[in-house]
């Protein structure tokens, strides 16, 4: 009597194990974030990276909070690109706008959960066979459409050298670490144009507890 109970637990066991390599690629998946990319420019051949500075447009002055935000997301894709913050008081060899923008998609009126779905079927209590209504519910949760866009500009001569778009969805807004995610797949191919537009799928950085 006391060997059942041994195998069953066993089993439960070598269940848990099969089930554990799955459920990693899973959360794996989920700190991927995938964008479309599109990326142009002329880049001159042979130039460094240099430094940079960022250069808020004069919607974004208005809002230097949300302006911060897309610079902190950003920082670490220039980083990786080569490109290092300009020292105060110092010239930057390139200016740096940024942008973001993010779209609810509106679902069909059909996923509103307060509508129902009817259709023909068996009348399941009994012998009769006719048409019979059934309620359902569903809910899809909203989508929404975000992008990110960055552009390299020479400081001397204002020409732009390198932009560069990311375009994702998801079921919420992006957070920082979505937006840096974005950014680095945005510049993941500078200083050569990508094929535009490609998908390309970058892990979401950890972020600080």
């Amino acid at each position: 009597m006391t060997r059942r109970p041994l195998l069953i637990s066993s089993a439960r066991t070598a269940l848990a194990a099969l089930a554990l390599p799955a459920l990693l690629a899973g959360c794996a998946g989920l700190d991927t974030v995938t964008s479309d990319v599109s990326s142009f420019g002329e880049w001159p051949t042979g130039r460094a990276p240099g430094h940079y500075a960022f250069e808020r447009l004069p919607s974004q002055q208005a809002d230097p909070e949300q302006a911060a935000r897309l610079e902190r997301a950003a920082a670490p894709a220039l980083a990786k690109a080569g490109f290092v913050p300009v020292a105060a008081g110092q010239e930057p060899d390139v200016l740096v706008q940024l942008g973001a923008r993010a779209a609810r998609v509106a679902n069909p009126v059909w996923d509103d959960p307060l509508w129902f779905r009817g259709g023909f079927g068996r009348y399941h209590r009994g012998p009769w066979i006719g048409p019979s209504w059934g309620l359902g519910w569903t809910f899809s949760p909203p989508r929404y459409e975000q992008e990110t866009a960055l552009l390299l500009r020479d400081r001397s001569s204002g020409k732009p050298l390198y932009e560069t778009r990311a375009a994702s969805d998801g079921s919420s807004r992006a957070d920082e670490a979505t937006l840096a995610a974005m950014f680095s797949a945005a510049l993941a191919d500078f200083p050569r144009p990508a094929l535009s537009p490609r998908r390309v799928s970058v892990p979401r950085p950890a972020t600080a507890p």
